[in-house]
């Protein structure tokens, strides 16, 4: 049982709040509810993502610096 965290916008997908700090999620982490998962810049702003679920990381799609598209798959989650 798992759900997916879709993108709410059009951007470029970042892991991680700058490029030599290390990611805010990696596959295997358990995440709280409300916690902030990545970024996406759209027009020049950066845009935090939080998750609306606590669970465990299972797969992250787009690599860091990729364009991502509006309800792309971006992160599933096994809730807990």
């Amino acid at each position: 049982n798992t759900i997916t965290i879709k993108a709410p916008l059009v951007g470029t997908f970042y892991n991680s709040p700058k490029p030599d700090t290390p990611p805010f999620i990696s596959e295997g982490d358990k995440i709280q509810e409300g916690q902030i998962i990545c970024i996406i810049e759209a027009m020049k702003i950066f845009n935090e993502i939080e998750s609306e679920i606590s669970g465990k990381v299972i797969k992250i799609f787009p690599k860091d610096g990729t364009p991502v598209e509006y309800d792309q798959d971006l992160i599933v989650l096994a809730p807990e």
